[in-house]
């Protein structure tokens, strides 16, 4: 049996969809800290959507977009944008693919956030005199895609019949090993 080739994607910046990251690669990645990462998890401004926190022990698992998604919110927050104001934006940015987002611009005047595809629309932005700032998605993407490919990511078992495995509780794991020792 000959295998048939596979045409690549057209756009293929990021990892494969089939990747998850746990919470220390995402916060160092994304440059933000746990607490932030937690709060924001836990009041749904970005949920990891490979695996969310069930309980003590077991791991939050953030994909590509989740953490692209989470640079974007640093980058809007270190600007100076309210978090009310981010939550909007990022409802907005939430049903965009990858390859959307790499297409876009935010830009803001400290206040409001908008999105831009093409340079007419951010000289048109410009023109009211109103000084803002611009999140380049692709840069970021590019940037994040670079820097995460140096790390490790879980695979994602697409079987539906898989069995979940018990949260490990890595600190117990890790004293039991040194008490073996």
């Amino acid at each position: 049996m000959t295998e048939r080739p596979v045409q690549e994607s057209l756009f293929d910046m990021g990892p494969d969809e089939e990747a998850g990251y746990r919470v220390p690669i995402t916060c160092q990645v994304a440059g933000i800290t746990y607490r932030q990462l937690d709060y924001w998890a836990r009041t749904k401004l970005v949920e990891p959507s490979i695996r969310n926190a069930r309980g003590s022990g077991s791991q939050r698992l953030y994909s590509f977009k989740d953490i692209l998604v989470l640079k974007i919110v640093k980058g809007l927050l270190d600007t100076g944008i309210s978090l009310q104001n981010i939550r909007q934006a990022v409802d907005k940015l939430r049903d965009l693919g990858v390859d959307d987002l790499a297409e876009i611009t935010l830009v803001s005047d400290g206040t409001t956030v908008y999105e831009c595809r093409s340079a007419e629309e951010v000289i048109d932005l410009l023109g009211g005199g109103q000084g803002v700032f611009g999140i380049a998605v692709p840069g970021i993407m590019k940037e994040l895609t670079g820097t995460i490919s140096a790390f490790p990511s879980e695979r994602i078992s697409t079987s539906v019949d898989v069995v979940e495995e018990e949260p490990i509780n890595e600190l117990a794991e890790f004293r039991r090993r040194r008490r073996s020792s």
